[in-house]
């Protein structure tokens, strides 16, 4: 029984002091309102990648976090890691739970991913516009 306990206690250490592996992702993205100058909060994403000629097929969505950040789009290692993806921000929801109008009910970001290197798509965002830009 003392055994097995000090296995567990171990365990449990193991993991809180961060020497447990963690997965690792190759894309992330994140929102940042220079309307309001804080991070875009519970912007849902949509990652899809393009097959065929005109095709999209799903990959994955989420929500920004309070950091107007996700960080957790595609796990290293997968071959399909690479091709022409697409990110839509579905930023529409998101103005008008702050009772803003916008001019864009989405946005859609289209990039190609070449290599094993981590892709970083932000965007800045206002009612009126938005940039993006390839970051770090």
């Amino acid at each position: 029984m003392f055994k097995k306990l000090s296995i567990l206690v171990l365990m449990i250490g193991f993991t809180l002091s961060g020497n447990a592996q963690s997965q690792k992702f190759q894309l992330s993205s994140h929102i940042l309102d220079i309307s309001r100058g804080l991070p875009a909060e519970g912007v849902l994403i949509r990652l899809t990648q393009k097959i065929g000629n005109e095709q999209w097929s799903f990959v994955a969505e989420s929500k920004t976090n309070k950091d107007g950040r996700i960080q957790n789009f595609l796990p290293y290692g997968s071959k399909e890691n690479k091709g022409i993806f697409k990110l839509t921000y579905l930023i529409e929801p998101y103005f008008k739970s702050l009772k803003q109008n916008s001019f864009y009910p989405f946005i859609e970001v289209v990039f190609e991913i070449k290599d094993d290197q981590h892709y970083h798509v932000p965007i800045t965002l206002s009612p009126y516009g938005y940039s993006t830009y390839r970051g770090s």
